[in-house]
């Protein structure tokens, strides 16, 4: 009993619930502030993403009569509880070990698959033709950017299984401890072009220029999210905010998870990763490019990233 009690407070309060929307929430505030400074503006308050979903929360949710409106509410719900399990199964150095018994790197990949087929669903469902036209091109770029981070998982598990005398490990806990031991995974040069095939990964991801092609406000509008609003649209901006905190506190874990003993310790350097991560693969990237179209998006991943995916793991299992 004591073992899900436990479970439950990590999915509802730390690290994922409470503590990964208010801190996916902060991110996307100093994200915009950031840029806006940079572009000489003043930019947002920080805590405008906050104000964003109280605002939303007292709106009221419009159904377009041509939607199927069960799928069209319920759907981003689903989200939002598939991100929650998968904060909960990120492990921080020093602060935290997610419990075997709710996952380990391979059910986290599945659910990272779920926001992106909740927004191809949700566009299909609302009935609108910008909304289908970004239900093309979410599943487009989830074939293309799916396929590079299977193989960057699979280089992970199997050069951390090996390591420790097997042939793959998918814990989470192992790669993070093994990494402890043995140094991080980025300075492994071996591994360099499956942290290079992350880089691009993540920005694609979280949706973000270059990539974020699905919802690309000057060409289909918003894209799936169109249709959407009040409490409802709410849910997909947590849903975002949560899949940010997962996608990069997952890259500290695979490739540099490397802290101080000590929960104060181990708690202030992953902040400090998390912040350089957003700065450097989110924030610089979207004010130095733009938009892909989606063909430039599709082949760019199935060449660069899928390559340098395969190059690591060939090495790995060679070496």
């Amino acid at each position: 009993m004591s073992n899900q009690i436990a479970i439950l407070l990590a999915v509802l309060l730390f690290p994922g619930g409470v503590f990964a929307l208010a801190f996916g929430l902060a991110m996307k505030g100093v994200d915009r502030r950031v840029a806006a400074r940079l572009q000489s503006r003043v930019g947002p308050p920080l805590l405008q993403p906050f104000f964003d979903i109280i605002k939303l929360g007292f709106k009221r949710t419009m159904v377009p009569a041509a939607a199927n409106e069960t799928v069209f509410l319920y759907t981003p719900l689903v989200g939002v509880v598939a991100m929650l399990v998968a904060a909960a199964l990120v492990p921080i150095t020093s602060v935290y070990a997610p419990d075997a018994a709710i996952g380990n790197l391979l059910v986290l990949l599945y659910l990272l698959m779920i926001p992106g087929i909740v927004l191809m669903i949700a566009g299909s469902a609302s009935g609108s033709p910008y909304g289908a036209i970004g239900f093309s091109r979410e599943m487009a770029l989830m074939i293309a950017y799916e396929g590079p981070l299977v193989l960057i998982a699979a280089a992970v598990a199997i050069r951390t299984g090996m390591g420790m005398g097997g042939w793959a490990t998918f814990s989470l806990n192992d790669i993070v401890a093994y990494q402890q031991a043995h140094g991080s995974f980025l300075f492994d040069p071996v591994m360099w072009p499956a942290v290079a095939a992350f880089c691009f990964f993540y920005p694609a991801n979280v949706g973000i220029v270059p990539f974020d092609i699905p919802e690309a406000e000057t060409e289909v509008l918003e894209g799936p999210l169109l249709e959407y609003s009040g409490p409802v649209l709410a849910l997909f901006k947590i849903m975002s905010a949560l899949k940010k905190v997962v996608v990069l506190g997952l890259g500290i874990a695979l490739f540099f998870p490397a802290a101080p003993a000590g929960i104060v310790g181990g708690f202030l350097v992953w902040l400090v990763k998390m912040a350089v991560m957003m700065l450097v693969g989110i924030t610089a990237v979207r004010l130095s490019m733009g938009r892909m179209r989606i063909d430039q998006a599709f082949v760019f991943f199935l060449k660069w990233p899928l390559l340098l995916a395969v190059a690591s793991l060939a090495v790995v299992v060679v070496v």
